[in-house]
């Protein structure tokens, strides 16, 4: 999924490994790029060439301008605004200095200290201006820090940083001025200047337009840890701006999709060197037997021999929940998500005056995210246009229209995120692929990367595809997949407090039982009952709420509903059936709820409750009830419209976040998800915060996972969780995993994804982050594939035979 290149001092042993897979896993044939050692202070990972040029480069922190300063704890009185009882903390005094010294603690899913003075801290006489503080890291691990902005009026931007063993230094990050308040469209950005200081990097997507001028508090957390993890604080400030510089965010980008400004050891510089590394992989692949004691569907072989139905399904078996195969194996299902290229493109900052090329049906069934590459007729790209200079600028190349590669280009008729509403866009990953096995027949390349593709699962000793997988997999009989469908139409919505990827969809509206008949015989008429279809995706992450908060954040979906009328939301006509059932007369549900409604017409038309301070308990037992239903009236449609269409296929829930998985949805979707599904990005499943699932007795998979650095990757943002590097990556790929397996009731770990976001950021959303297991050049990363197999290699004996 960079403002996050300061993260990693690569040790001597961790250099000697980076070079070592420079040599013998990729053929540099034009040129080796070398490996060097960087300060603690810089914790940056960079090549020869880039340590030479920084070198003689000047930090223009090192004569920092401050403006003034938050806290320092020295004083007694700024003591009193740091409050914690969620961490551990304590002062380390140093005759007049003292510093702040944290322990996140494992036993919290967020570990949070907050520091809210009595006043808040007024900015508005300062402009252009960095927020930095000191921090040491005094564990024997890496630390995933987070540090969240909050304003009186409860806005905030949460930053995040990955601070290596032993890190000690400056921390900072823009808010205000051109670095902080420029939308790019994309996660996270080219660094802004030359300095020793390291960047925190945003959580997600920026709001720029949010003002910070005011703050109230500033919170530092972990999420999800394994081992507690420790760090001092100390000299909260806030920072002139060194001068912009007028290059900042442009020719970023290279040929090959990689960041111009840095070279790393997994770079390309020429195709010819591109051609000699895939060659020599294919050499490599075509020795693989792949792991040892594997069924053809992936099951382990040395394991009980199990009832063989044909297809894929789940059995407990000595207190632990198991997939089976069709052969009847035990099977657990481990792989990466979203191995596809529908989601590779990048906007291109280039638009065309023909409007008609953004039309849209409300028949489609694929989501625009999904879309593949699309045809541009040449009549409509001849008029084209600059939309975006900032966009359009970031690339040293862009293939002219009558170049070959040009067959690379697409189009987004519209974007989730970023100043781009919609607009041309280019695939370099499809491009890099064209460019390392050529094109004999039409997009046979392609047809190559399906290949390999297979063969690198199998190698690595993945069992199985996540969601999101090319359907051209689906009938290849290599690699069982899990298929997937969205939802999308028109009908009827609900809107929460917060809308991640869209609104929440109004199950009883008709239309939207229409729609998922729709899609699911789409997925049965792809699938054809194939047995190597492992299970059933339907939407993912939808907006139900979350788990915690305020009513309007738990049940925003729900006063939006009773806001409306029964003539316009079916969700409002069904709540309102309920509540007379239950509470027969208004005066009745008025002393429940301590309101004043005049009557139940007047209920029928619209009853806003959204400007409610203070809630009874029995309104908001009764707006969890309501949640309750509105998730058995999604599950009943889309489980009963799976069950008539694919009956030998698993249905494996609703993919919920960890963001937002209400207890009331979790339990209505006992009743109709043979598999239950998460999507946990954290350092791994904590033993406590998930051991629920033991209660509910049913298998579970992870989604989605992923870790990311953006230190020697090259990339500008490290994804969801951070590593420091690529060594320490992959000790948290493996820390994660052994998370997983040890859990009885999981049979299935899925990353996401396959591939690197673009470095410019997909065109979707602008998410660019370095989570993949191949680069955009289709490069695997030696650290992450060697960790990977350590995992495959054993996890069926550590599962079954422990």
């Amino acid at each position: 999924m960079t403002i996050n290149k300061a993260l990693s001092v690569i040790e001597p042993q961790n250099i000697k490994y980076n070079c070592l897979a420079t040599l013998i896993s990729v053929v540099l044939s034009t040129s080796i790029i070398g490996c060097s050692t960087d300060s603690a202070q810089n914790v940056e990972s960079v090549s020869s060439s880039d340590a030479s040029q920084k070198a003689s480069a000047v930090d223009v922190f090192a004569n920092e301008k401050v403006l003034t300063s938050l806290i320092n704890f020295n004083s007694e009185d700024k003591r009193s605004w740091v409050n914690s009882n969620k961490t551990q903390f304590s002062y380390i005094s140093n005759n007049t200095d003292n510093k702040l010294a944290i322990e996140f603690l494992n036993t919290e899913n967020i570990s949070e200290l907050v520091i809210e003075p009595k006043a808040p801290w007024d900015l508005s006489d300062v402009k252009n201006y960095n927020l930095a503080f000191d921090v040491k890291n005094t564990g024997d691990e890496s630390v995933h820090l987070y540090l969240k902005v909050q304003t009186p009026e409860g806005q905030y931007q949460t930053r995040s940083i990955s601070l290596p063993t032993d890190y000690n230094g400056t921390v900072y990050f823009p808010l205000e001025g051109k670095e902080g308040k420029t939308d790019t469209g994309m996660w996270g950005d080219a660094r802004p200047w030359q300095t020793n200081n390291s960047l925190m990097v945003w959580r997600s997507w920026k709001s720029a337009s949010d003002d910070f001028s005011v703050i109230k508090s500033l919170s530092f957390f972990t999420i999800g840890i394994l081992k507690n993890k420790s760090v001092v604080i100390d000299d909260i400030r806030i920072r002139e701006n060194p001068e912009s510089d007028p290059k900042w965010m442009v020719g970023v980008i290279d040929k090959y999709g990689q960041n111009a400004k840095r070279n790393t050891v997994l770079d390309v510089k020429s195709d010819e060197q591109l051609k000699a590394i895939a060659n020599k992989e294919l050499a490599e692949l075509a020795k693989s037997k792949g792991m040892p004691d594997r069924s053809k569907f992936g099951g382990y072989t040395k394991g009980p021999k199990l009832e063989a139905t044909g297809f894929f399904r789940t059995e407990k078996i000595n207190g632990k929940w198991w997939m089976v195969d069709p052969e009847g194996n035990i099977f657990f299902s481990h792989g990466p998500a979203n191995v596809r290229m529908a989601n590779m493109t990048t906007i291109t900052g280039i638009d065309y005056n023909d409007s008609s090329i953004r039309e849209k049906s409300s028949d489609e069934i694929t989501p625009e995210d999904s879309m593949g590459i699309i045809k541009i007729p040449n009549n409509i790209r001849k008029d084209n246009y600059v939309i975006s200079e900032l966009r359009h600028n970031m690339f040293e190349w862009l293939p002219s229209y009558d170049d070959p590669l040009a067959e690379h280009y697409s189009y987004r008729r519209s974007t989730h995120k970023g100043p781009v509403p919609y607009g041309e866009t280019f695939s370099f990953y499809r491009a890099n692929l064209e460019r390392r096995y050529g094109e004999t027949t039409p997009e046979s390349y392609v047809k190559k990367w399906h290949q390999v593709t297979a063969d690198r699962m199998h190698d690595w000793g993945f069992t199985s595809f996540g969601n999101w997988v090319d359907p051209a997999f689906y009938q290849s009989e290599q690699v069982p997949y899990f298929a997937n469908g969205w939802i999308i139409g028109d009908f009827k919505t609900l809107s929460g407090k917060k809308n991640h990827w869209g609104l929440m969809p109004d199950p009883y509206d008709p239309v939207f039982a229409e729609r998922a008949k729709i899609t699911i015989d789409a997925i049965a008429k792809n699938i054809q009952s194939s047995p190597w279809c492992a299970g059933i995706f339907i939407d993912n992450e939808k907006s139900w709420g979350e788990r915690e908060g305020s009513v309007h954040a738990r049940y925003g979906v729900i006063l939006d509903a009773l806001s409306k009328s029964v003539e316009e939301s079916p969700a409002k006509k069904a709540y309102s059936a309920h509540l007379k059932e239950k509470y027969k007369n208004i005066d009745t549900l008025n002393s429940a709820w301590n309101t004043e409604i005049a009557n139940w017409n007047s209920f029928d038309k619209g009853a806003d409750f959204f400007e409610r301070v203070s809630y009874s308990k029995q309104h908001v037992n009764d707006l969890s009830k309501m949640l309750e239903m509105l998730g058995e009236q999604y599950f009943i449609v889309v489980h009963n419209t799976l069950e008539k269409a694919l009956p030998n296929h698993l249905y494996m829930g609703a993919r919920m976040a960890n963001w937002g998985m209400p207890d009331e949805i979790i339990k209505a979707s006992l009743k109709y998800s043979d598999v239950l599904s998460f999507n946990i990005y954290e350092e791994g499943m904590q033993d406590h915060f998930w051991k629920f699932l033991e209660e509910v007795d049913l298998p579970v998979v992870v989604g989605e996972f992923h870790i990311g650095t953006a230190t020697d990757s090259g990339m500008y943002n490290p994804g969801i969780v951070h590593a420091a590097n690529q060594e320490n990556r992959a000790q948290m790929y493996k820390n994660y995993m052994e998370s997983v397996l040890n859990k009885p009731y999981m049979v299935g770990a899925h990353w996401f994804q396959y591939i690197d976001e673009p470095i410019s950021g997909r065109a979707f959303d602008g998410e660019n982050a370095n989570i993949g297991f191949v680069t955009v050049t289709d490069i695997p990363y030696p650290e992450m594939i060697k960790a990977v197999k350590e995992v495959t290699s054993n996890m069926y004996q550590q599962r079954y035979e422990n």
